[in-house]
């Protein structure tokens, strides 16, 4: 099976991005927890990744498959710390709704289990759910690590699923001890470092 294509991806590109994170993530636990509404659920996720994507156009890297069934979001953790998503806090409650202080804790969350030292950080990896399991996820993967592993710059992750947990491993990543949402569902931290050579 051929590989398939990756390119960088832009502004005007934000909105279908989150859509596709939003729709393959529909099948993990987490989004069950922060939204527990399943009507509404998939808007709630598109509308809090549109953030999280619009702010990497800006202030980091987003990359997608030519097929566009896979995109990868990464935020570089490098020198100075990065500014905050612009009126994040309104524009967390204006996409999350009744849902905000679950978000609001997620982020919280994120951000005690965060390491410090340089890396880049892989926020969002999704694949669209009929093209999982093919190699598109991969393909995303092997593409920044060449660079990261050219420029000696760990990366960093979070996985959802003991799927992706392992998928990741299969990459490079060491996992940590998970850490959990309020009912339970775990994520898993997980960092690469750079291969030399």
């Amino acid at each position: 099976m051929t590989q398939p294509s990756v390119e960088r991806l832009d502004l005007p590109d934000t909105r279908w991005v989150a859509e596709r994170i939003a729709e393959a993530f529909l099948v993990l636990d987490q989004p069950r927890w922060l939204v527990p509404d399943e009507a509404k659920r998939e808007s709630v996720l598109a509308g809090n990744f549109e953030i999280i994507v619009d702010h990497a156009m800006r202030h980091g890297l987003v990359f997608g498959t030519g097929d566009r069934a896979g995109v990868a979001v990464w935020l570089p953790s490098v020198g100075e710390p990065l500014p905050p998503p612009e009126d994040y806090d309104a524009r967390l409650a204006a996409a999350c709704g009744e849902w905000t202080p679950r978000f609001v804790h997620l982020d919280e969350l994120f951000d005690a289990h965060h390491p410090h030292a340089d890396h880049h950080h892989l926020a969002l990896l999704a694949v669209r759910p009929d093209r999982q399991g093919q190699g598109v996820g991969s393909a995303l993967l092997r593409h920044h690590h060449a660079w990261l592993d050219a420029n000696g710059v760990p990366g960093y992750l979070e996985a959802s699923s003991e799927t992706s947990r392992d998928l990741y491993a299969r990459h490079g990543y060491q996992v940590s001890e998970p850490f959990r949402l309020p009912d339970g569902t775990p994520f898993w931290p997980m960092w690469r470092e750079p291969l030399a050579g």
